[in-house]
């Protein structure tokens, strides 16, 4: 049956729409081809994510992005429709991790598949959406600190320098410059010194190494006087000096007891007493003597001479 060119138009422009259609929702992530199941899933911010965005399962991927909108409640949050093909069971507890999919700032959906005996996911589900933090926030998380940092520090510079520029007026850097001409000055002065020094010791030499000498002389000298002491018998001499310590001090408790004569004479106020009635009776005597020393020379003479009371 040879057909008519008008119904071979028509199957050609019928078969270029079903393929245009065909391509068009393959593109929007329609398959026609696979058994799709349809899942949701919410999320705050979906920067970088696109339609088509692969969605996988332990890396493998078995599924595209849809549709991404505005959630109906007007929350302004995300709803993003994601086209599973795969017939892989997973719980309805799974979550659906946001992430970065590679450094150029791609965004991909992995499922997290939670194997936790409760009832599998179905078509028109939603997952709970979680974002797992991609290599550009981690190097903001830690730049931010050190920027802030960095400015404090610049700041703190910039007071510092406004600071020495306030401190470093004309007459202190005028002052400043004549210090360090008088330190050099000074230095020089001491390099004069130590060539000075330097001529001293070679002019000096033979006499110093005279005195050197001496001195080792000397030193040997004490170490052989020190040796010496270090060989006499000091423990003897120290132990013999303890024990007349030792008994010089027991003298002294028999004296402070009362015991022997000296402990007597000092602890016996009888003798204290009569001792001292003697010293006043001889002041007495002798105070007689100088009144009446007439009374007195009959004892000396040979001849008697009669007492006469005054």
């Amino acid at each position: 049956m040879k057909l008519s060119r008008e119904i071979k138009t028509a199957i050609l422009v019928i078969s270029g729409i079903v393929l245009f259609i065909f391509l068009f929702n393959y593109l929007k992530g329609n398959n026609f081809l696979y058994s799709s199941r349809t899942f949701y899933v919410v999320y705050d911010n979906v920067e970088g994510m696109a339609s088509s965005t692969p969605v996988t399962i332990n890396g493998l991927t078995v599924g595209k992005v849809q549709d991404i909108n505005f959630s109906k409640d007007r929350s302004g949050r995300i709803t993003v429709k994601l086209l599973i093909d795969s017939d892989f069971e997973f719980s309805k507890n799974s979550i659906a991790e946001l992430y970065e999919a590679g450094l150029l700032g791609g965004k991909a959906i992995a499922i997290i598949p939670a194997f936790d005996n409760a009832e599998n996911a179905k078509k028109g589900d939603y997952l709970e959406g979680t974002v797992k933090a991609g290599l550009t926030e981690l190097v903001n998380q830690r730049l931010t600190p050190l920027q802030e940092k960095i400015e404090t520090m610049i700041v703190s510079a910039d007071s510092l320098f406004v600071n020495i520029n306030s401190v470093f007026d004309v007459q202190t850097k005028a002052n400043l410059k004549k210090s360090i001409a008088e330190l050099a000055i000074t230095i020089e002065s001491f390099k004069n010194t130590s060539v000075a020094i330097n001529s001293l010791i070679t002019d000096n030499q033979e006499t110093l190494n005279n005195t050197l000498s001496n001195i080792d002389t000397i030193t040997s000298n004490l170490s052989k006087i020190t040796d010496s002491v270090a060989n006499t018998n000091l423990g003897e001499t120290i132990n013999s000096l303890q024990l007349t310590i030792n008994n010089f001090d027991k003298i002294l408790a028999s004296i402070e007891k009362g015991e022997g004569s000296i402990g007597k004479l000092l602890n016996d106020d009888e003798l204290y007493n009569n001792l001292k009635g003697a010293s006043k009776e001889m002041e007495e005597l002798l105070r007689d003597i100088k009144l009446h020393p007439k009374r007195y020379f009959r004892i000396l003479s040979k001849k008697e001479i009669p007492y006469n009371e005054e």
